[in-house]
């Protein structure tokens, strides 16, 4: 995320970002709806439709209902986040109902006069009055075809433009591109270093990286932890598991792989707005044919594989098509994987060095909660409620400032506005530590850590429920028993930047070693205190 000019807050209008409902979205005004649309869509594939779905895929369920009922909400979403190509999909389901509503009642019609001709056939027609009564059968059953075939198209049409809709924002969230300064952690200012060296020159210097050697095996965007800096990624790891776990969080490490559809319901995409690759996906591979037969069909192309760019999304995963009591949320989990992002940012500063890299180790923390009672897309509840997925976000961002804090790094707390949300975030807050090297730069910050609440969103997609909460609803048919549950996400440590802040934050440029905070000293050998030139002691 770069902050834009060197003003820290942000100060937007509260209307803007404080969304109505239908009862009051004559305010939005929106323009007539045209009236001459084919029921039958060209179905266009999207920019962010993902993967193929396997039959056994998690179905997802977008709030059509809420989404057609405030439409003028869901397109100043869009438009305030960067979706405008989406910001139509509202109103296209809206007109796509009221056709389909039409189209039912003309197929009930159908149906209830074809049920007539076959009672009067029972009854034993006259010849030629019974030939008339078949053709205007088999007319109508051509008819009762069209319609079934109508019905499915649409609701495949408004499915994919509901789901290709961003999550609601949040009423905290700042309209825009600036966030809001929310406070700072190890004092209010900057700390003055004393130099401005990078954490690539110091770790060369002190032989803790090579990105010569990694350029050589894998290319721009990998890198060799060395020495004193391999240790410093597994003390950094313990550390920050052992910060959940004294809050009772359970640790899981999950797998790198994830079938592609599973990334997809989570907000990830395969490609950004821009069309630049973002995941990297691995080739799809076919099951050997059946024992004794060499026919093509034997061979069945697996369904997509990518390598996850964060845990979020297996975590995630690992709860989809079940449903969770709601005795046992929230279930909170933590756990170290490594990460792939196959675009690793812009040009410029960021590339040299440990900020932006295409794998790196991450630990993080992600849990499941019940929706508050009032909950409509986590939008719209009483303001004196405090959702569950409210307290668990808080307490994820309690454990990142007390890691930092004890890590004795400056950082800044930040609210993060409309334009930097996911796809998925209704609400997110980032913590940017001071880097000396970065100070030409956002005025020498950089992101650490990331808290995101996804309301469920994710949920939705990933068709897990929670039995039993007080917030459960049934569904449009009125046969739901269960509520979706609500997601929350956070980094831990991401421990490339911290470990980067770590080497500049730490550098003694008078005696050319680099200063071990003492929480991470017991995961050293020897408890080091420092980090010193090879052969000096």
């Amino acid at each position: 995320m770069l902050l834009k000019g060197k003003n820290r807050t942000s100060h937007h209008n509260p209307m803007k970002s404080l969304f109505v409902c239908a009862t009051c979205r004559a305010s939005l005004a929106p323009p007539p709806i045209p009236r001459h649309v084919s029921i039958q869509s060209s179905f266009n594939r999207s920019l962010r439709s993902t993967h193929t779905r396997p039959t056994f895929a998690p179905k997802p369920t977008p709030n059509l209902k809420h989404i057609r009922q405030n439409p003028g909400l869901y397109e100043q979403n869009c438009i305030d986040r960067h979706y405008a190509p989406y910001s139509r999909n509202g109103w296209r389901i809206l007109e796509l109902h009221e056709q389909l509503v039409k189209r039912r009642k003309e197929a009930l019609e159908a149906r209830q006069r074809n049920n007539a001709i076959a009672r009067q056939l029972k009854g034993g027609k006259e010849s030629e009055e019974r030939a008339g009564l078949l053709e205007e059968a088999k007319k109508l059953k051509g008819r009762l075809a069209e319609f079934e075939a109508d019905e499915r198209n649409v609701e495949e049409e408004m499915e994919r433009l509901g789901l290709d809709l961003p999550n609601l924002s949040s009423m905290s969230t700042p309209v825009g591109s600036q966030p809001d300064l929310l406070g700072h952690i190890n004092g209010t200012s900057p700390p003055s270093p004393g130099h401005e060296r990078s954490h690539v020159d110091i770790g060369r210097e002190l032989d803790l990286l090579d990105f010569e050697a990694s350029a050589t095996t894998s290319g721009w965007g990998w890198y060799f932890l060395k020495n004193e800096a391999a240790l410093l990624e597994q003390a950094l790891i313990q550390y920050a598991l052992s910060a959940a776990m004294k809050r009772g969080w359970t640790v899981m490490a999950p797998p790198s792989l994830v079938y592609g559809h599973i990334a997809g319901a989570c907000g990830f995409q395969p490609r950004d707005h821009s069309g630049e690759q973002q995941i990297y996906n691995i080739a799809s591979h076919h099951s050997p044919p059946s024992p004794g037969k060499s026919d093509d069909k034997t061979h069945q192309v697996a369904p997509g594989l990518v390598l996850a760019g964060t845990a979020e999304i297996p975590f995630a995963g690992s709860q989809a098509n079940k449903t969770i009591p709601a005795d046992k949320l929230p279930l909170k989990v933590i756990g170290p994987s490594r990460c792939y992002r196959a675009e690793a940012g812009a040009r410029g500063v960021d590339t040299k060095g440990l900020y932006r890299v295409h794998e790196f180790t991450k630990v993080e923390m992600f849990a499941w909660t019940a929706a508050p009672p009032t909950s409509e897309t986590g939008f719209g509840a009483d303001d004196a409620s405090h959702p569950p997925s409210e307290e668990v976000f808080e307490e994820m961002v309690a454990i990142q400032k007390e890691i930092l804090t004890d890590l004795g790094l400056h950082a800044r707390i930040l609210e993060m506005p409309s334009h930097d949300l996911g796809a998925s975030a209704t609400r997110k807050i980032d913590i940017e530590a001071f880097f000396p090297s970065r100070v030409g730069m956002d005025e020498g910050y950089g992101e650490v850590t990331s808290a995101s609440i996804c309301g469920d969103y994710q949920a939705r997609r990933l068709n897990t429920r929670v039995k039993g909460s007080s917030g459960a609803k049934s569904g449009e048919d009125g046969k739901g028993v269960s509520g979706f549950a609500e997601t929350v996400n956070g980094t831990a440590m991401a421990v490339p930047r911290v470990l980067a802040a770590l080497l500049e934050n730490g550098w003694d440029p008078e005696k050319g070693v680099v200063t071990v905070p003492r929480v991470l000293r017991k995961w050293m050998p020897g408890e080091i205190g420092s980090i010193r030139p090879r052969g000096t002691v």
